[in-house]
């Protein structure tokens, strides 16, 4: 696990660094999708998580779910298209755990992709990613070692 300005990023995953979003490939061909350590800290305390609908298609760049915070609503996209295969209904019940444990039990959705092979390029992974994703923090002026805004 890489920590780049406060923020707990491992460097085992994918991200759609610019949506603060994480994908990680599983057995069998799909891919979990959440929100990282930076959305969580920016998002603040996450009240509702509201997936979208399994067997449902989503191209790159859509929703596949929307969170509600104490600073913020807005929609989770999808890092790569594909097909929600499932829904994390455990965080669906307790959104709490978005913030506690993002890359474990904070899940969000799983996908079955469309062309993984092709998309993956277009997200950041690994320790050059992981400084692609320094760059834009600093240029955002983003930490998550203070308060978002602070």
């Amino acid at each position: 696990m890489a920590t780049i300005n406060g923020c707990n990023l491992p460097d085992d995953l994918y991200y759609l660094h610019e949506k603060h979003v994480w994908v990680r490939p599983e057995s069998g061909g799909l891919l979990t999708v959440g929100m990282n350590d930076v959305a969580q800290h920016l998002a603040g305390n996450v009240l509702s998580l509201t997936p979208k609908k399994v067997g449902r298609a989503v191209p790159k760049g859509q929703s596949v779910a929307t969170i509600e915070s104490a600073k913020w609503v807005g929609p989770v996209p999808a890092p790569v298209g594909g097909e929600i295969v499932e829904v994390n209904e455990a965080a669906r019940g307790n959104p709490k755990i978005l913030n506690q444990d993002p890359y474990g039990a904070g899940w969000i959705a799983r996908l079955k992709p469309t062309d993984w092979e092709a998309e993956k390029s277009g997200l950041v992974s690994g320790s050059a990613g992981l400084e692609t994703y320094r760059a834009y923090l600093d240029g955002q002026g983003i930490r998550c070692d203070k308060p978002a805004g602070a």
